[in-house]
């Protein structure tokens, strides 16, 4: 492996190159992309020397030239027809006119598209027939001869590259220089897509939904918490339920301190904490040992433990364990608040039932598994929020599968625990009415794992859903025991929802640009265009007209992540609330054609976020740049175990074909993540371990292992990552 030292400097080469390449407080200057730009011989360069004194050069590479007006043949989007590079129907109606003041029709190109072709002096025939990026890969492959670009999985273009079904892209980096700049500033993202170890082969452009940043983060109504705890005094009701007899043990320890890293509340540092257990106890051990109790007497005995377990810490603003920039709970303490949540809807929503944590869509296999991501933060149990399949690395550099670690089947019964005291949505616990509760909407429900930006949009005003003062907020990942080769464990706060490549990609049919350089060229252009820095605002923002600007035509810009990037026009936002409630994603793809692939911006994102969305993701944002959140690198690292699993592995065919027969591990077999599939850990925290010779957690784990192929899969898996790496070593 290569040492710390490399590692740090070509970290620092990795985010001075991605800010260049992010974006500027001017413009940026497009006069190299005059239509048709693909035609153009580049600019000779500035000498510097005499001629005479210059080394020998290689001839620069040929240039990636075509016919103006080539067609490309399109079957890419993103996952309907609603999200194509075309207006759909339904979204179109009769007709809608966007802020660049175009009205668009159903088939019509979206603005982005429009301005893709004007930019690359191409055609677009769009064939994409609105399916996710693996059943549009499926439609397609029996007839390759008919399209140019196709949407895919990176597994299934990678294993169809290998057979010679999908250009190799690598093979033109040379031409590609906005590309292989790119790769060349992120060497993990060049791991992730690297499909053969031998050539070096890249069959798909990569998909980033923003990168090396966090993804997903649990989300609280604070105002909830705030009521039960904060203030002097007891808490006093007139009206509370009871608790359910209690199922959940403690999870975190019952005697001893332990201390933990917290950001100052002001933001300013970190200073650390104790959690005294010999004072105060466990909260769980102490309300178990009272048994099923009245909400009053259960929000009162855990403001008792949370005075003494931090020694007046928190002070009056108890909440703030929960919901504060210097937030400390774990899976103990949430069990605690969860079991007052549950026990007071009448202080809480002035009702008599409230539901604990659901997920957004609970007839929706896709969201339902957001609890089972949960769970391997609030257990530590790494594996469950994996960028491929549900793998890691331990701390010895070897390759691990959480479907074979009996510790992820014993953080579902501890979830199937919580479930059991009624502390998970009724409605996640029975789909059989095939409905999704409103829980945010109609003011029942308290928490739950997502994304921040589209869930925290209930909290702004035109939504109407919460009153003045109640505020639903993304908050601090829990502390949990991670196993990160300390002795013992770190208790410590760690996510595995880090940003990298996403497992949807596009790749170039073979077939469709056989013996037409012209076609393959504008498709190669394309996907370097898509990150040139004109291209990433492009593939993000969508065009000009949909972007402030200055008098003199530059950008209007902002402070995003430490990079100027450009701010959305007022028409532009004022259209997003209008046309897709204030939903960023769903707007982009919908009707500006934008984020459908390449590499995404967060700025963009970051602007549609409301004030209160915008408060907790800060908290965390700042969580992370002071160390106190910890995370995966997107880098080769001195300890395995804090390194990220590449998107992809390069896999042979024949082994592919091996991993397919392992059926029951497959993207469709017992522990899907698509939206109509079935996962059997979900399964387990609904209703425990109910699968025949999965009687418990090591039996769960051995099934796998060995009736399902796991120790297989899993070798396979390795051989492929030990040649990746042999190739990252050599390079």
């Amino acid at each position: 492996m290569k040492n710390t030292s490399k590692m740090i400097a070509l970290l620092l080469v990795v985010a001075m190159m991605v800010t260049a390449l992010a974006g500027c407080g001017k413009k940026i200057d497009v006069d190299q992309y005059q239509a048709p730009a693909a035609t153009q011989a580049p600019a000779a360069p500035a000498a510097e020397a005499p001629a005479a004194e210059a080394p020998a050069e290689a001839a620069a590479p040929a240039e990636l030239s075509y016919a103006p007006g080539t067609t490309l043949r399109m079957a890419t989007g993103y996952n309907s027809t609603k999200t194509g590079l075309s207006m759909d129907a339904e979204v179109a109606g009769e007709g809608v006119t966007l802020a660049d003041g175009v009205t668009y029709h159903a088939g019509d190109l979206k603005p982005t598209w429009v301005e893709v072709e004007k930019i690359l002096g191409i055609k677009i025939e769009d064939k994409y027939q609105g399916n996710s990026a693996s059943a549009e890969f499926d439609y397609w492959k029996e007839r390759m001869g008919d399209v140019d670009m196709v949407s895919g999985t990176a597994a299934k273009l990678t294993e169809y590259g290998e057979q010679g079904v999908v250009v190799n892209i690598g093979d033109y980096l040379d031409q590609m220089p906005n590309f292989k700049a790119y790769l060349a500033a992120n060497p993990i993202v060049r791991l992730s897509i690297t499909g053969n170890t031998n050539n070096g082969a890249i069959y798909f452009s990569p998909y980033f939904d923003g990168v090396n940043d966090i993804e997903r983060m649990p989300l609280m109504r604070s105002d909830m918490v705030q009521k039960l705890l904060d203030g002097e005094g007891e808490f006093a009701a007139e009206k509370s339920n009871k608790t359910a007899a209690p199922v959940y043990e403690p999870y975190m320890p019952t005697s001893g301190k332990i201390e933990i890293d917290v950001v100052k509340l002001d933001g300013s540092g970190v200073e650390t904490i104790t959690k005294d257990y010999d004072a105060a106890g466990n909260i769980v051990a102490k309300m178990n040992e009272a048994g099923s109790i009245d909400g009053v007497t259960a929000v009162n005995m855990l403001r008792e433990y949370i005075d003494k377990a931090y020694n007046g810490y928190y002070g009056t603003e108890r909440s703030n364990l929960f919901v504060g920039q210097n937030a400390a709970w774990d899976a103990d303490e949430l069990v605690a608040l969860l079991r007052c949540v549950v026990a007071n809807p009448q202080t809480l929503n002035g009702t008599d039932t409230i539901q604990g944590i659901f997920s957004r869509e609970e007839d929706n296999n896709a969201r339902r598994v957001d609890l089972v991501r949960f769970a391997g933060h609030l257990f530590g149990v790494r594996g469950l929020e994996s960028r491929q399949d549900y793998l890691y690395f331990d701390v010895d550099g070897s390759l691990k599968d959480a479907r074979q670690n009996p510790e992820s089947y014993k953080a579902m019964e501890r979830m199937n625990a919580i479930a059991k005291e009624g502390l998970i949505s009724v409605n996640f616990m029975n789909t059989a009415d095939g409905k999704t509760k409103q829980y945010l909407e109609n003011d029942s429900g308290f928490m739950h794992y997502d994304y921040n930006q589209t869930q925290t949009l209930y909290n702004d005003p035109s939504q109407g859903v919460f009153d003045e003062g109640e505020k639903y907020m993304a908050v601090m990942v829990p502390v949990a025991c991670w196993q990160d080769g300390t002795e013992g464990g770190h208790y410590m706060r760690f996510t595995e929802s880090w940003r990298s490549v996403k497992t949807d990609g596009w790749g170039i049919s073979a077939a469709g640009v056989k013996g037409n350089d012209d076609k393959l060229h504008a498709a190669l252009k394309l996907i370097d265009f898509a990150y040139s820095p004109e291209g990433m605002i492009l593939m993000s923002y969508g065009p000009d007209a949909f972007i402030k600007t200055n008098a003199d035509g530059s950008y209007v810009t902002f402070l995003f992540n430490g990079t100027e990037m450009p701010e959305i026009a007022d028409a532009t936002r004022a259209e997003l609330w209008e046309k897709a409630s204030g939903n960023y994603t769903n707007y982009a793809r919908q009707f500006l054609g934008s984020t459908l692939s390449f590499a995404k911006s967060q700025a963009f994102e970051f602007q549609c976020t409301t004030d209160v969305g915008r408060e907790g993701a800060g908290n965390i944002s700042n969580a992370i740049a002071l160390g106190t959140i910890k995370h995966p690198e997107l880098a080769v690292t001195e300890n395995p175990w804090y390194m990220s699993v590449p998107t992809v592995l390069p896999t042979t065919k024949a082994e592919n074909d091996m991993i397919n027969t392992y059926t029951q591990l497959t993207a469709n077999g017992r522990f899907s993540s698509s939206k109509g599939g079935e996962n059997l850990f979900v399964n387990e925290i609904a209703a425990g371990y109910a699968e025949e010779g999965m009687g418990n957690a090591d039996a769960s784990a051995a099934k796998v292992a060995d009736e399902w192929g796991g120790k297989q899969y899993l070798a396979l898996k390795t051989d492929a990552w030990n040649r990746l790496l042999s190739y990252y070593n050599a390079k």
